[in-house]
């Protein structure tokens, strides 16, 4: 029997204490993917044109790609592996340092290449819009191996247009799969594209994926054709909300957004998908599990920078508190929002919790080593 690996670093929260053992693995979610460093411009009004320079009124910077997932599953006290590739350049300094000192993430199963630089992406975020650069090389060496040395998680989140061969390994081992997918650039939307799903707990794609996939017109009907292939099948529709079917407890569930001004909406479908994960394995309500997910990506877009937009659960009490606050004092929008949310009074620690690191214009360290 072994004891349970203590909290990630920093963190001062644990949602699933009451449900932890001594068998349970070193890991809540293990995730494995590229990490970019991520430059994202915010405030403007509209992207440029040819020719064009504008200045931004914001900028930060931030680890990005599957680094959103991770730090959002971490935030959320989640025990979190991350397998990847770095480089050995300044960015990939500061991103390791962040992802595993800051943030608490397990990177022992992620190597330093020597001579490979960082892939990195700048981002551009308007009123409704966003533009994307980005710049990179495949890693010298396949991660397949790391993944399979990784330490063993209750869960894991994988992608199903990357590398599939090491799922039903995972499988095997006891984790839960969460699948998503990406946008088919070939536009064919091959339904047997979804044939590794046969290893899977749950897939998590957005509307038009979900609807393109199962040849569906709408999202209700997408989310039952993908309910008849995994366990746990969930459609997300951005301001229109989310849909799911969970076929081991029987339970269906829409779930409306959290209405909100969105700064940037990079890395708000990896909060989702990173509160579903928490959500299922504290074995919450369906449509628990929902509301918390559309509350989480709600926080995360009023930030710019992806990853360390990620909301803590500090950010969740205080939006607890402050609508609660608002609703005893007679604010009819609040009590009338706060309502659905009323499931978070058991969840949300009674004490204060640290704040989480936000985005910077630069990767200073430093200035970090003294800040934090």
């Amino acid at each position: 029997m072994t004891s349970p690996s203590p909290l990630p670093l920093g963190a001062d929260w644990d949602p699933l204490a009451a449900l932890r053992t001594g068998d349970d693995p070193p890991l809540d979610v293990l995730l494995s993917g590229t990490v970019f460093f991520d430059i994202v411009f915010t405030g403007l009004e509209r992207l440029p044109r040819p020719g064009e320079e504008l200045w931004s009124r914001g900028m930060g910077s931030s680890p990005g790609g599957i680094a959103n997932l991770a730090v959002a599953a971490a935030r959320l006290g989640l025990r979190t592996g991350l397998v990847a590739g770095f480089g050995d350049d300044a960015y990939a300094d500061w991103m390791w340092d962040t992802l595993g000192r800051e943030e608490g993430i397990d990177l022992s199963a992620s190597r330093r290449f020597p001579g490979f630089h960082s892939p990195l992406t700048a981002s551009v975020a308007t009123d409704g819009d966003r533009a994307m650069v980005t710049h990179g090389h495949e890693l010298p060496e396949p991660l397949t191996s790391l993944v399979i040395g990784a330490p063993a998680a209750r869960a894991a989140v994988v992608d199903l247009a990357g590398e599939t061969t090491w799922w039903a390994d995972l499988a095997r081992r006891g984790s839960r799969i969460f699948a998503d997918i990406g946008f088919d650039e070939s536009g064919r939307w091959d339904p047997a594209d979804l044939a590794p799903l046969s290893h899977c707990h749950a897939f998590t794609p957005n509307a038009l994926e979900a609807m393109s996939y199962t040849r569906t017109d709408s999202p209700d009907r997408a989310v039952r054709a993908l309910a008849e292939l995994v366990p746990l099948a969930v459609v997300t529709d951005g301001a229109s909300g989310s849909y799911a079917i969970d076929g081991s407890t029987g339970e269906e569930a829409f779930c409306p957004a959290v209405p909100v001004t969105a700064t940037d909406t990079t890395g708000a479908g990896d909060v989702f998908a990173a509160a579903m994960v928490l959500g299922t394995l504290a074995a919450w309500p369906l449509a628990e599990r929902l509301k918390f997910a559309a509350l989480c990506s709600a926080l995360a877009v009023q930030q710019f920078g992806g990853s360390l937009a990620a909301p803590g659960w500090g950010d969740i009490a205080d939006w607890w508190h402050h609508l609660s606050d608002a609703s005893a004092e007679g604010d009819l929008r609040a009590a009338y929002t706060r309502e659905p949310y009323r499931f978070l009074e058991g969840i949300v620690p009674d004490h204060p919790v640290q704040g989480r690191r936000r985005a910077q214009g630069t990767f200073a360290l430093r200035s970090d080593a003294g800040e934090h």
